[in-house]
């Protein structure tokens, strides 16, 4: 998961580990998403949602996003993880970066990119530590700086990111 463009794979990790377990109608949402039932989950998160829970937006943003009971709608997976993003949800911070890097229902925008992956790592969220890694190893996004991207790759990997020593060890920064 070194390389952004696999940084896709990411949003796809498990519904635990998108955000904090939550008490109520979300956790039961999360539940029933776990067991394939997204009608369920749907009708539990979509008016917590609309209420403004930052966790039920970016649950929602990730049903959108893989069309898992609604159409595939990668523009209204990016705007339910905005509506999440800006209550400073961390994942939907890391999955909204990865939409504007990949150019997928936003526009492609790496600087932006970087901002959202930024928030979400300086809060602790390690699924975004990869990715500014990465970003400040290319230089896309941000100015490229070694010294950082190797700082980032580091933190991943003593948190036992999947692929973070890996990514360490190739890094060209290293040479």
């Amino acid at each position: 998961m070194r390389r952004l463009g696999g940084v896709a794979s990411a949003v796809v990790m498990a519904f635990c580990l998108a955000a904090p377990a939550v008490a109520g109608v979300v956790e039961d949402g999360l539940k029933a998403a776990e067991r394939g039932d997204y009608a369920a989950a749907i009708a539990l998160w979509a008016p917590a949602a609309e209420r403004g829970d930052p966790t039920a937006q970016s649950y929602l943003g990730r049903l959108y996003l893989m069309g898992w009971g609604v159409p595939k709608d990668l523009s209204m997976a990016a705007a339910w993880y905005r509506k999440a993003a800006d209550q400073g949800n961390t994942a939907a911070q890391n999955n909204l970066g990865t939409l504007y890097w990949n150019g997928m229902g936003v526009p492609r925008d790496r600087k932006e990119a970087f901002v959202l992956f930024s928030k979400a790592a300086d809060a602790g969220a390690m699924e975004a530590y990869l990715n500014v890694a990465h970003a400040y190893e290319t230089g896309l996004g941000v100015t490229k700086n070694c010294d950082l991207a190797l700082s980032w790759y580091g933190k991943a990997a003593k948190v036992d990111h999947p692929g973070a020593q890996a990514a360490l060890d190739n890094s060209p920064c290293r040479n």
